[in-house]
């Protein structure tokens, strides 16, 4: 995968500095796009991984405090997740330190006015004048882009920005590649959040997209349904349109809810599944730690970075994707919410 994307790592001098010293590193930081920001490149995912995994309000707000002592400052929530639950508690943990926090949020809304009217929740719940990023959340397919650009959901978010609510706009899918680059070719927006992991990468066992019905030797019969596709992915089709354009790209899925994890064969550990991401040229990734101490071992293991060699990378995919990558793109496709 060397010299796929072009790819810059910005490591923070007092990540080395404490690697040296025998201490837990701090986050190497890395450019968000053609932003200007610069952004340490852990974020923590509030959506269920936060408010239903920690229950309380007391116990979700350690938590997100926690993620702020530990170098963590790109907080990812959204309108939908919780019903506003997880807006109101990242609002609650942050507000004091809003200076600290980069505040990313999502709108499910797909017209104009919906999108302004959601927006000034967003705002309330999170107790500030102004976020950093709004996304569109959660593109599907071609018919879901044409209700967005039909219903002028983009322009919302444009005035948004334009007016200072809103400093950078963007656009999040899980679901299909293919319109989520049609979407950041067509669109001014400033970054993306997509679905990337190893088990997503790699190809089907044909080496034609897609399964045959009688399996890999039928070679004439009848392929299964075209949705999902399991010889596309995000890393393939998406990501390269949003390194053009000069975007900060924010990973996800990257353990698919922990679902890649683990030791059998078919199956890797956490180091492994950030080093594989970490090397694309990603500006964040944003990870659901429903347990404290997942918090700790993530900072661990991002404040630890070192690139994955080629070689390497593919080995991964192949043995994940094998295993996983059928099943992963018909659970993110058809049967995911984000919530």
């Amino acid at each position: 995968m060397q010299g796929k994307h072009s790819r810059r790592f910005f490591l923070s001098a007092a990540g080395a500095a404490a690697a040296a010293a025998g201490r837990t590193p701090a986050l190497p930081v890395r450019q968000f796009g053609k932003t200007g920001e610069k952004l340490p490149v852990l974020a923590i995912g509030c959506g269920n991984r936060l408010w239903a995994a920690y229950r309380t309000k007391d116990r979700g707000l350690e938590a997100l405090e926690l993620a702020l002592d530990s170098g963590i400052r790109y907080f990812d929530t959204a309108q939908a997740y919780g019903d506003g639950t997880s807006e109101s508690w990242v609002g609650e943990a942050t507000w004091r330190r809003r200076d600290e926090v980069f505040l990313a949020t999502k709108t499910q809304a797909r017209t104009y006015d919906e999108v302004l009217a959601r927006a000034e929740a967003s705002l309330e719940r999170l107790r500030t004048d102004r976020l950093d990023v709004l996304h569109i959340h959660s593109l599907r397919y071609a018919d879901d882009l044409e209700r967005i650009e039909k219903g002028r959901a983009i322009e919302a978010l444009q005035r948004l920005r334009e007016e200072k609510a809103v400093r950078y706009i963007g656009i999040t899918s899980h679901a299909d590649p293919g319109t989520l680059a049609t979407a950041l070719s067509r669109h001014d927006l400033d970054c993306t959040q997509m679905a990337l992991n190893a088990g997503l990468q790699g190809r089907s066992p044909d080496g034609a997209g897609y399964w045959k019905r009688g399996g890999v030797s039928d070679i004439f019969g009848d392929p299964l349904p075209p949705r999902p596709f399991p010889g596309e992915s995000f890393e393939d089709i998406a990501l390269p349109v949003a390194v053009e354009k000069g975007l900060g790209i924010v990973g996800m899925k990257v353990t698919a809810q922990e679902g890649l994890l683990g030791t059998g064969p078919d199956k890797a550990s956490a180091a492994s599944l950030f080093r594989y991401v970490l090397s694309l040229p990603v500006s964040v990734v944003t990870v659901g730690m429903p347990q404290l101490g997942m918090i700790r071992e993530n900072a661990a293991l991002a404040g630890s970075f070192e690139p994955m060699a080629a070689e390497e990378m593919r080995n991964l995919s192949n043995r994940l994707a094998g295993a996983h990558k059928m099943a992963l793109d018909r659970h993110f496709c058809d049967g995911h919410v984000d919530a």
